[in-house]
C-alpha cells in the first residue's frame, strides 16, 4: 500500500515537506482487529504537534492521521460486531487498557496506557490501517466521507470541551480561534443553547467573517474588548497569547477550557505576564481537555446526525498532505482539511 510517512521530527518553519510517499507493507488484522480501506482522513493541528516534536510519535517511521473514514475490507476471527464493507470511523483514541480505575470510571482518555491513533500506532494517512473492533464507530449515512472525517476529532473534542465549559442557555460563550473544532462548537452550541450569545476571538479577518456567517454575535481579535463578558471560553488556538488576552474578559466565576494537547513554544514568554488580579482572581478557572473517550465520539456522532451538522471542509489528495499541513501551519483555514485517499 501507499502511505505518507513521517521519519523524524521537523521544524516546519524551515522545512516544508515532512512526509514522504512510501510503499508500506499491507497490514494484517489481529484476531480482534479489522482492516480498513481508508477513504478519507482529516488533517488536524495535532499532526503539527507530532511533526514538530511537541507530542512526539512513539516510533519512526510512522503514519500519521487520526480522523479516519473507510470501509472494512478484512477482519480477525473474533470480530463479529462489524461486517466486511461497513463504513466506519477511527478517532484519536486508538486504545486504552480497559482495566484501570480511570477506564472503569469512563475516563479512558486519562488512562496511563492510552494510545493515540497516528502517534502511538499507524494512522490514516495511508490506503489501509488496522485497529481493534472496540475502537471504531459506525458513520451515520447522513454524512459523506469528507464531512464525517473532522467529526471524529475536531467535532468530538469540541463536544467534550463544550461539556466541560459548563455553559448554559442564555449565557455568553467565547471561542478563541476558529478552525475545524471552533466552527463545529459554534454549530453545536447554537442548537443545544439557542439563546446563548457566541463571541469569536480570531486573528484572521477571514475566520471572523466565517464565524459571522455561522451565527456568531460578535467577532474580533483576542486583544479587542468584546461587548459583554463570556461566562465560559473555549480556546482552540495553538499558542498561549490568546489565553492570556481573553482571560481578562472572562466573567467572574467563569471557566476557560483549553482544547489543545500542546501549545507551541514561540510565545511562551507571554506566560510570564500572567497576572493574578486581572487574569485569575474572582474565582476564574482554567481547565484542560485531555484526549477523548469512546463515549464522546459515539454521543457526538449521534448528535451531529440529529442536528444535523455538516462541516465546512477543503479536500486534498493523499499526495498533497504536506501542502495541507503547511496551510494549517500558516493558518490558511476555512473549516477542516481532509485528505481523500482511496
Amino acid at each position: 500500500m501507499q502511505a505518507m510517512v513521517l521519519e523524524r521530527i521537523y521544524d516546519l518553519n524551515r522545512e516544508t515537506s515532512p512526509l514522504r510517499l512510501m510503499d508500506f507493507p499491507l497490514p494484517t488484522p489481529a484476531e480482534n482487529e479489522v482492516r480498513i480501506k481508508v477513504i478519507a482522513c482529516g488533517v488536524c493541528h495535532t499532526e503539527l504537534d507530532e511533526i514538530e516534536g511537541r507530542t512526539p510519535p512513539a516510533f519512526f517511521p510512522i503514519i500519521l492521521g487520526h480522523q479516519v473514514v473507510g470501509r472494512i475490507d478484512a477482519r480477525g476471527a473474533l470480530v463479529k460486531k462489524f461486517k466486511i464493507g461497513e463504513r466506519i470511523g477511527v478517532a484519536w483514541i486508538y486504545s486504552a487498557c480497559g482495566r484501570c480505575e480511570l477506564c472503569l470510571r469512563g475516563k479512558e482518555n486519562l488512562c496511563n496506557q492510552f494510545q493515540a491513533t497516528g502517534r502511538d500506532a499507524h494512522g490514516g494517512y495511508a490506503q489501509y490501517m488496522t485497529i481493534s473492533q472496540s475502537f471504531i464507530y459506525r458513520i451515520p449515512d447522513i454524512f459523506n466521507d469528507s464531512e464525517a472525517a473532522p467529526l471524529l476529532c475536531a467535532g468530538a473534542i469540541g463536544y467534550r470541551a463544550l461539556n466541560l465549559s459548563g455553559i448554559q442557555n442564555n449565557q455568553v460563550l467565547g471561542l478563541t480561534g476558529f478552525g475545524a473544532s471552533g466552527h463545529l462548537v459554534l454549530m453545536m452550541c447554537r442548537y443545544l443553547f439557542p439563546q446563548t450569545r457566541i463571541l469569536v476571538f480570531a486573528r484572521s479577518k477571514q475566520e471572523q467573517s466565517f464565524a459571522r456567517e455561522l451565527g456568531a454575535a460578535w467577532t474580533g481579535d483576542s486583544n479587542e474588548q468584546p461587548p459583554e463578558k463570556p461566562d465560559a471560553i473555549i480556546d482552540t488556538t495553538p499558542v498561549w497569547k490568546p489565553v492570556l488576552e481573553t482571560l481578562r474578559y472572562l466573567q467572574s466565576g467563569g471557566r476557560l477550557v483549553i482544547n489543545a494537547i500542546r501549545k507551541e513554544n514561540r510565545d511562551r514568554e507571554s506566560l510570564l505576564d500572567l497576572d493574578y488580579s486581572s487574569h485569575l482572581w474572582l474565582e476564574k478557572e482554567i481547565k484542560s481537555v485531555a484526549n477523548i473517550t469512546r463515549t464522546d465520539v459515539a454521543e457526538f456522532l449521534k448528535l451531529a446526525a440529529h442536528i444535523p451538522i455538516h462541516p465546512e471542509y477543503q479536500e486534498y489528495t493523499l499526495f498533497q498532505a504536506n501542502q495541507a499541513l503547511l496551510e494549517l501551519k500558516q493558518r490558511k483555514i476555512r473549516g477542516a482539511k481532509v485528505l481523500k485517499i482511496n
